[in-house]
């Protein structure tokens, strides 16, 4: 549990009361690398902090096709949050890419902590609001950006998990395939 109070030490530090309120109502799992936390069609019900290991997060086109969203390693969350908030079906699937451990927390238990202990609700929307950044980033540099410079992005943003996941995973998150990212990792070690 120290992992996720340090974490909340970067926005709002916990006291002892909040912290007992929040480990309390985290549920501890150990994940096999390939299973799922959540699979398209189920209705998302956990926001997921990772504790250990690493997490894509994607979705299937009509071909059948993975188009991978986002990853989350150790000290980041990861959740579908249209299907946690909405409570409907979601589009989309969470799958371990390494075996992991997270922890867990239940959208009527974080409720209760935005609702009894008012620095849950500061801390948990600044996390969101950086996510949502994240993703207006990457969302623009997908439209402007050539393969070249969203690699860039790439490793900056996930500087610790260029080397753990899979090319074709980084490939999809890309929008390139795998023999393109290929060459551009070729090209950068020339350069």
């Amino acid at each position: 549990m120290n992992s996720i109070i340090k974490h909340f030490d970067k926005y709002l530090p916990l006291n002892e009361k909040e912290i007992n309120a929040l480990t309390n109502r985290l549920i501890e799992k150990k994940i096999k690398r390939r299973q799922f936390i959540l699979q398209e069609g189920d209705t998302c019900k956990y926001f997921t902090y990772i504790l250990e290991g690493c997490f894509k997060m994607y979705g299937v086109d009509n071909s059948g096709v993975e188009h991978n969203l986002t990853f989350a390693a150790e000290d980041d969350w990861i959740s579908d949050i249209d299907s946690l908030h909405k409570e409907k079906p979601s589009k989309l699937f969470i799958e371990a890419m390494e075996p992991s451990t997270i922890l867990q927390i239940s959208k009527g238990d974080l409720w209760y902590l935005y609702t009894n202990f008012p620095k849950f609700d500061r801390n948990f929307r600044v996390i969101i609001e950086n996510k949502y950044i994240e993703l207006q980033n990457r969302l623009l540099l997908t439209f402007s950006a050539t393969a070249y410079e969203r690699y860039e992005d790439f490793l900056k943003q996930y500087p610790h998990l260029a080397n753990r996941i899979p090319n074709t995973q980084i490939a999809s998150y890309l929008g390139i395939t795998p023999e393109f990212l290929s060459k551009i990792r070729n090209e950068r070690v020339r350069k």
